[in-house]
């Protein structure tokens, strides 16, 4: 049986992790967590460009563990192209391996999420106010980039669920 790949991504506190949990409950898989915020929580000090790429390689990694847990789907919580854009942003450059990594992975449909969430702040987010909007351009211009399937998932609480699981069902005609 075939396992689609859903990435459900987005700018900070945009109901990304919330989405996918609840997403993969409803389709009774697997997702793979992000792995950024954990690694970033327990640092210690503030992050660097290495650091950033120790994220996308154990982000990499992880996608491939959790494969075989998959049944039907498997939902990502991020995807290298956020980490791409954060290395853009912060550092105007990026390692080169990240295009070919986002080229031969395999992802089958794009959730993106909308900055109609409002934005919390936490130890870990970054970019509340109008850089939500310009991240969410920047991710929505590197998703149609890659010419795979997506949508702008907008809405709160049941209705952004709601309207996830009828995209999902009638993209992949479930």
């Amino acid at each position: 049986m075939e396992v689609y790949r859903v990435v459900i991504t987005g700018p900070e506190s945009t109901g990304k992790t919330s989405l996918t949990m609840m997403l993969a409950s409803y389709f009774k898989t697997v997702w793979v967590p992000e792995y950024s915020r954990e690694y970033i929580t327990r640092l210690g000090r503030k992050y660097d460009y290495h650091d950033v790429e120790h994220i996308a390689r154990e982000q990499v990694r992880r996608e491939k563990e959790y494969m075989p847990g998959a049944k039907d789907f498997l939902f990502f919580d991020t995807h290298l192209i956020i980490i791409k854009v954060w290395f853009k942003v912060l550092y105007n450059r990026y390692p080169a391996w990240i295009d070919e990594a986002i080229s031969t992975s395999r992802t089958d449909f794009f959730l993106l999420c909308n900055t109609d969430i409002p934005w919390v702040p936490d130890p870990v987010r970054e970019n509340g106010g109008e850089m939500r909007e310009k991240l969410l351009l920047m991710y929505q211009n590197e998703i149609i980039s890659l010419g795979i399937p997506w949508k702008l998932i907008s809405g709160k609480n049941k209705q952004r669920i709601r309207s996830a699981i009828s995209i999902l069902e009638d993209h992949f005609n479930i």
